[in-house]
């Protein structure tokens, strides 16, 4: 069966691949801290079913304490070294959810049935934000299975970043923030195009973008909400014509070209 990936908005999205489901960075509520959810629904329970759930870092947007409550009772997790120290609230989970955590660094790999995740740099603060002193990588992942698809988390561009990551078939990237202003560490659409150029997969779709905005910032710099999904096709189409970008709504799948 070919990969299938759904995207329910911002860096969540599930992976499926040899009837493995894994789910990415779940956040399934329409508000928290600052934020509320612009645009899509909130993902249906069934968004929360997978056998393994791959956790990027510790920022709030990205490990939401309350979405990992929401999956079944000992299911998998892949979180980044030293989460359990700097996020307390996972020791619970471990305790009340019966939730398998793994911690991991890049390079390690974890088998899951016939996928193995492997997990690979990111350029990024991976720290729980904004307090406490414990510091944890930001990672990005790939689900290698009948395809090799990288889920990106959050990262800026970095030089070693196709070595990295290795050769893949999908790739997963974000492409905007929550925010009216991003910095070297996130990709933007232009920053995501040249990444397909060092990444070279087959097909790419774009997240982390038109899903939570701040409150009561409607109006500041709203094309930086709307516009970089549809700013990133136009990127990659110049930067990356090869590449097959598959631009989904909130909620819609698709099952990209991926090959060996």
């Amino acid at each position: 069966m070919p990969v299938e990936v759904t995207w329910w908005g911002h860096a969540t999205c599930t992976i499926e691949d040899s009837g493995v489901r894994v789910l990415t960075d779940p956040v399934f509520v329409r508000r928290f801290a600052h934020l509320r959810r612009r645009r899509g629904e909130v993902p249906p329970p069934e968004a929360a079913v997978a056998e393994v759930v791959l956790v990027s870092h510790l920022h709030s947007d990205h490990l939401h304490l309350p979405s990992l409550a929401r999956l079944a009772p000992g299911s998998r997790l892949i979180v980044p070294s030293g989460a359990v120290a700097a996020v307390p609230g996972l020791r619970m989970l471990r305790r009340v959810r019966q939730l398998h955590v793994t911690e991991v660094r890049p390079g390690d790999t974890v088998r899951i049935g016939e996928v193995r995740v492997r997990a690979v740099p990111a350029l990024h603060d991976g720290r729980r934000l904004p307090v406490g002193p414990h510091r944890s990588p930001a990672l990005g992942y790939v689900v290698e299975g009948e395809a090799r698809t990288y889920f990106a988390g959050d990262t800026g561009l970095f030089d070693t970043m196709a070595d990295a990551v290795g050769p893949v078939d999908v790739a997963l990237l974000p492409v905007g923030g929550w925010g009216p202003y991003l910095g070297h560490s996130h990709l933007d659409p232009a920053r995501a195009a040249e990444a397909l150029t060092r990444l070279a997969p087959r097909s790419a779709v774009p997240v982390h973008y038109g899903t939570y905005w701040p409150i009561g910032m409607d109006a500041v710099r709203p094309h930086e909400f709307h516009a970089p999904g549809d700013e990133f096709v136009r990127h990659a189409a110049k930067r990356a014509p090869e590449v097959a970008v598959h631009l989904l709504g909130h909620g819609e799948r698709v099952r990209p070209e991926a090959g060996r």
